[in-house]
């Protein structure tokens, strides 16, 4: 019952349920609600193609959101974005090597099936260096995970490249694919991973307003409110890595719409986080949704890569936020 008050909610659910319904009728082939008995083509068009496409950037695009709402409030930074972590990297690194070795074209729902496993391996993988590099003593040094991050994700983007190179043409077409991200091979194995995770994470996570709004104190503050400061960190960057994991293995890299949606919502709802969680979740799954569209229908009948826009998007956002953040910190200082 708590959930269902939450500030904004019902507004962001309708407008998840109005993106979700425009993903599933607009296209370069419009479907009529009201003639889909009658027109043959229409159901294989909506089940086997739009069905499962939407599915997956809801999922992907809640994925995101979430885990970049967990990571901005854990390293108390609003510029975080779940790729500052290595995850992006050190997938797409993965992918590419399963590619460079022509494991797959992603032209079937079985040729995904490794690539999508060697991105969340590698994915993982890149955390885990990085929380180790980030790691003093039992505590994280949270600046100490941000260079690592970077560092890692420079060494992953160098490997990409190097199998790019190595990479026929073939395998390099498939790559640069899947590094501009999209969701034009979705079918109804993609969403699988997301659909088990997220709830499970949603569930996990819907007592941590309070601890991520103590939290935002600073480490001492917070452990003087009896709350357990290394454990928020541990699980929340756990859940975060999890979800972008599985995102960028599903769906290739999609660039910003960790850094958007959270921002947004700070602006539209407040600091607080006591609701930020499934708010973030329902905003992120619209925005993608919404993405996607616009990406099916700007040079229909071609499409633009997903990741490519909401890079479009997000970089000019970026640079508006860095801007403004440094503008406060020239403001305190003086």
């Amino acid at each position: 019952m708590a959930l269902a008050r939450a500030p904004g909610l019902k507004a962001l659910s309708l407008a998840f349920l109005l993106a979700f319904g425009a993903a599933l009728l607009l296209g370069p082939v419009p479907l009529r609600p009201w003639a889909l008995a009658e027109d043959p083509a229409a159901w294989p068009i909506l089940w086997e193609l739009r069905l499962p496409r939407a599915l997956l950037a809801a999922l992907v695009g809640a994925a995101l959101a979430l885990a970049g709402a967990l990571l901005q409030a854990l390293l108390r930074n609003p510029l975080a974005d779940p790729a500052l972590l290595g995850v992006s990297g050190g997938a797409a690194l993965g992918a590419a090597a399963v590619l460079s070795l022509g494991a797959g074209t992603l032209a079937s729902a079985f040729a995904v099936v490794p690539v999508a496993g060697a991105a969340f391996l590698g994915a993982l993988l890149a955390v885990a260096m990085v929380l180790r590099l980030g790691q003093r003593g039992t505590q994280l040094d949270l600046s100490g995970v941000l260079l690592a991050g970077v560092a890692i994700n420079t060494l992953c983007g160098a490997g990409v490249g190097l199998l790019m190179m190595l990479a026929g043409d073939g395998g390099l077409r498939s790559i640069t694919f899947w590094l501009f991200g999209s969701l034009a091979n979705a079918h109804w194995l993609s969403p699988l991973p997301l659909l088990i995770t997220l709830p499970l994470t949603l569930l996990l996570t819907r007592s941590w307003g309070q601890a991520l709004d103590q939290y935002q104190l600073g480490d001492r503050e917070a452990a003087h409110h009896g709350l357990a400061v290394g454990r928020l960190q541990r699980e929340g960057l756990l859940v975060a890595t999890l979800l972008t994991a599985l995102a960028v293995a599903v769906a290739g890299i999609i660039g910003f719409l960790g850094l958007m949606v959270p921002q947004g919502l700070v602006r539209w709802f407040g600091p607080s986080h006591r609701h930020r969680l499934p708010q973030a979740a329902l905003a992120g799954a619209t925005l993608l949704l919404l993405a996607d569209l616009l990406a099916r229908l700007l040079l229909a009948p071609a499409e633009l890569p997903v990741g490519m826009l909401t890079a479009l998007l997000g970089g000019p956002f970026f640079l508006w936020l860095l801007r403004r953040q440094l503008s406060h910190s020239l403001a305190d200082g003086a």
